[in-house]
């Protein structure tokens, strides 16, 4: 029998999140059920809501940064237990079978991964809900071990902020004394800087404000560079082994591409849009590269959040309560989150 739980969702793009009940499936053999402490809000959930990228399906129940602890596992779960602090993602479901999923790559699933919201639902049919609410029942294999020593509100973002950043800088194979530049500083950048500092870089943060420079040096950048200062870039031109560019809207790529070293990458992570055209000549003369990233598999977030543990880092957060939700939404949209807002779902609970 399905189990009747509270949330926060939308019924349609122009609503405001409301509270609702949602029905969550019973505990299967190879499920965990998790009670959900705190679920981090990421600009995905907005556009989710708000149907900017076409395909929702309402009512849409954000939440794909979820922290909480074990309630109850089928009897073929042996990795965990009743009480332990985990997290979930981004998915909930693969084929496990291509390729893609083989390689522990399930985000590229052939089949199509399955969203921790707005994916298909496969054991009650419609479509999969998201972290705003109680509780989550999910496969095993989608289910991730949080470090007891890190701070669990703190560690929320970094099963989406945090595996899409730490991905290509490991993909990429960054490394100490290689000089690393942050585009943008916001949910996903500040988590890019402090990834690359904690593996040995020379971290440049490279943004349009001059005000966000005491910020990034706090969060361990080692430079700032403003894009506007034209004298600025002309010095760090040609100098760069990677670049990490975490812009969300589309945007001039002629002044970062001619940042970048020969034979070296900048990754795209943030830009689910088109781009401005750019100048081929940039690329050719210099073989230089332009190339995407999607959040990362379960292995590799798995060692993410070790390397979090060891480390110590987690996301920098401004917690909230379920009910300030549509008002954090508008802070998202104007950027001014310090970086990343955090549900505490003991607000909805209670």
């Amino acid at each position: 029998m399905s189990t009747t739980i509270k949330a926060y969702g939308a019924d349609d793009a122009k609503a405001d999140l409301k509270q609702m009940n949602i029905e969550r499936r019973p505990c299967g053999d190879d499920d965990v059920k998790i009670d959900i402490t705190y679920c981090g809000v990421c600009h995905s959930d907005i556009h989710t809501v708000r149907n900017d990228w076409k395909n929702s399906q309402y009512p849409v129940v954000p939440g794909h940064e979820i922290i909480g602890r074990v309630l109850e596992i089928g009897k073929n779960v042996t990795k965990f237990k009743e009480g332990d602090l985990v997290g979930v993602g981004c998915m909930v479901d693969s084929c496990q079978e291509c390729s893609s999923c083989k390689e522990d790559l399930e985000q590229f699933c052939e089949e199509g991964m399955v969203g921790t919201y707005n994916g298909k639902d496969k054991h009650l049919g419609g479509h999969t809900f998201g972290g705003y609410s109680t509780s989550v029942v999910v496969n095993k294999e989608f289910v991730l071990t949080i470090p007891e020593n890190i701070d669990e509100k703190g560690a929320a973002p970094l099963l989406c902020a945090g595996i899409t950043t730490w991905s290509p800088l490991r993909t990429w194979n960054v490394k100490k004394g290689d000089k690393v530049g942050v585009i943008g500083l916001g949910g996903l950048g500040h988590m890019g800087v402090k990834f690359a500092n904690a593996l040995g870089a020379h971290v440049v943060m490279i943004t349009t404000s001059p005000d966000k420079a005491k910020d990034a040096k706090t969060l361990g950048a080692h430079e700032v560079l403003i894009s506007k200062n034209g004298e600025d870039m002309k010095k760090h031109m040609n100098s760069f082994d990677f670049i990490l560019n975490t812009i969300p809207v589309g945007h001039e790529m002629d002044p970062y591409i001619a940042l970048l070293k020969r034979d070296a990458t900048m990754v795209l992570v943030g830009a689910v849009e088109p781009l401005k055209p750019f100048h081929g000549g940039g690329l050719i003369v210099g073989r230089k590269r332009i190339a995407g990233s999607l959040i990362g598999g379960i292995k590799e977030t798995q060692e993410m959040l070790d390397f979090c543990g060891e480390h110590n880092i987690v996301s920098d957060i401004e917690l909230i309560d379920m009910k300030d939700i549509n008002e954090a939404y508008g802070r998202v949209i104007d950027s001014d989150v310090k970086y990343r807002f955090v549900i505490d779902m003991a607000s909805l609970k209670n």
